[in-house]
């Protein structure tokens, strides 16, 4: 009956480093952190979470395999 309330474990999802770009989005006014993937190809940024602390971008990171990620203003 435990198991219903233990968190599952996160899944390793894979981005094409060929074609993408991990790249963590700021904003100048607010302090807004999102992370994400740009497309190499066509420009367009896809978000994929909200970074609110240190914590946030270390499991996006552990994700998706990311071991550096640029800042983008």
């Amino acid at each position: 009956m435990f198991h219903l309330f233990k968190k599952p474990s996160p899944i390793a999802k894979s981005y094409d480093p060929a074609i993408q770009k991990p790249i963590l989005r700021c904003s100048i006014c607010t302090g807004e952190q999102v992370a994400g993937f740009r497309d190499l190809r066509t420009g367009k940024f896809t978000d994929i979470m909200l970074i609110r602390d240190d914590r946030d971008l270390q499991t996006f990171k552990e994700q998706y395999g990311v071991t550096d990620i640029t800042k983008e203003f």
